[in-house]
């Protein structure tokens, strides 16, 4: 059941962009893209068409045109890298969009703890995960580190239905034995422990190098895990060198529930690294209200943070400053956070980013006191939140040398982008299926860039890749999205 090769070796040709650094894209037109059987990118060629691909790249790399699938970008169209959800939760994805008027720590007795117990049902798992994976897939989403619940067979069936479905995620079986709804609870550190290890060796056992599919230790957050718990994952940690993902500071009532719990600890972030959980395989959720030691702790030991923009909003937990994470050397990726977020998509998790640092930037409110030129600062471009989006996610779930962008030895995680162009005589259904963005043709690739961050959606996401397989097509029945 391990991920296999491709049956071909693949060309890609048309417009490329990527992120090459944080607030920098870079537009490869009129580009060819060589990904090999194994689904790494082993070449790529600027100025080269089908012809010269075939005369010049073909015998370099010992090619024989029979044996190549050719996929070309039409007009309107270009090449992204896959999209990187840094925190989800797969069994909520049913209640997207319903929150009511909650806070998070009611939210999650109200709505989110039911639905997690329900899931104890394989028959319901299965539907619910299914739908969860293609939703995401449809979006772009390449790579998922995806919070499961406390049952070991359902959590187990998500790792492999992504592994069928192809899509790369990070698995992770959820520790609670502390608090929570006496229905829904570990019954103590020990079983946490023991389960959880089934988990990791279920994911052995279908993918034995962790290639698509990997473990990923989850300690849902503080309050809900044990001393005993915590220091047990800390020490499984250590052995296997295993990820962790948790949340932190998400909302001031939470922070409060903290402080009472561990009084001998100094912060939020002092909880975790006293009892071994900070490190830099360590996923952060949220990090909205986090203190100046907090951020000099978690930035020393290498943490990476999960900015969940539209739950943070959602849920009105806060805005967290990701500018201020960003210059105190902490990593930051996006996370839909469904279902405190209201969608499977990270292009909407990357527009409500960018608004959300607007915020930030304006003259009132809770930093009313900051200077305008360090408010100014505060906001994120374009290119910033597409950065982060895509090979600040990378390097969030530890895969930066593997995802993120079209080099030469990375693996094609990609997604075919379609952007509607408005002919110069309109017919009656020009705009059947097309989307939200219009483009006429005169705006520069920076400026359509921007319609499709601020406008686009599944709509616009044609064909979707990971390490070389086509995971999602637009209209197939075989996703049946």
């Amino acid at each position: 059941m391990a991920p296999q090769e491709n049956e071909k070796n693949q060309l890609f040709l048309g417009t490329f962009i990527h992120s090459i650094s944080l607030g920098e894209l870079e537009y490869l037109q009129d580009t060819a893209v060589c990904v090999g059987k194994s689904g790494k990118i082993i070449a790529v060629e600027i100025k080269c068409g089908q012809k010269e691909a075939e005369e010049i790249l073909y015998p370099k790399l010992g090619w024989d045109a029979n044996d190549v699938a050719v996929t070309i970008a039409g007009e309107g169209q270009f090449f992204f890298p896959g999209f990187i959800d840094t925190h989800v939760h797969a069994p909520q994805y049913p209640n997207v969009g319903i929150f009511g008027k909650s806070t998070l720590l009611d939210w999650l007795n109200r709505y989110t703890f039911p639905m997690e117990a329900s899931l104890a049902s394989l028959p319901k798992a299965r539907r619910v995960y299914t739908r969860c994976v293609r939703r995401t897939l449809a979006h772009g989403t390449t790579t998922a580190a995806y919070y499961a619940t406390i049952h070991v067979p359902s959590t187990n069936l998500l790792a492999d239905l992504c592994l069928s479905m192809g899509q790369r995620a990070f698995i992770g079986r959820v520790c609670m034995d502390n608090l929570g709804p006496d229905y829904y609870l570990d019954e103590s550190a020990a079983a946490s422990l023991a389960a959880t290890q089934q988990t990791i060796d279920h994911i052995r056992r279908i993918d034995e190098s962790f290639a698509l599919v990997s473990p990923i230790l989850t300690p849902r957050f503080a309050p809900a895990c044990s001393v005993e718990a915590m220091t047990g994952l800390a020490k499984l940690h250590q052995q296997t060198g295993l990820p962790i993902q948790t949340h932190i500071s998400e909302n001031v009532a939470e922070i409060e529930l903290v402080k009472e719990m561990f009084p001998h600890c100094k912060s939020y972030a002092d909880v975790y690294d006293t009892h071994g959980l900070l490190s830099a395989k360590t996923i952060l959720a949220h990090a909205i209200h986090l203190s100046e030691d907090e951020a000099r702790l978690i930035a020393a030991r290498g943490a990476k943070v999960a900015h969940c923009p539209c739950s943070n909003s959602a849920l009105t937990s806060g805005e967290a400053r990701v500018r201020w994470l960003l210059e105190k050397g902490i990593a930051v990726g996006l996370g839909t956070d469904m279902s405190g977020g209201y969608s499977p998509s990270v292009l909407e998790a990357a527009r409500h980013a960018a608004l959300v640092s607007n915020h930030l930037a304006m003259p009132a409110g809770k930093w009313a006191d900051v200077p305008p030129d360090q408010r100014e600062r505060a906001k994120l471009s374009v290119e910033e939140v597409l950065h982060l989006a895509t090979r600040g996610g990378a390097e969030v779930v530890g895969l930066s040398d593997k995802i993120g962008g079209f080099e030469v030895g990375k693996e094609w995680d990609a997604q075919l982008i379609n952007l509607g162009l408005v002919k110069e005589t309109p017919e009656p259904d020009d705009a059947a299926d097309a989307g939200n963005v219009d483009i006429f043709g005169w705006e520069t690739w920076e400026e359509r860039v921007a319609k499709w961050v601020f406008n686009g959606d599944d709509r616009n996401v044609r064909k979707v890749w990971v390490r070389g397989r086509l995971v999602h097509q637009r209209g197939s029945n075989a996703n049946g999205i």
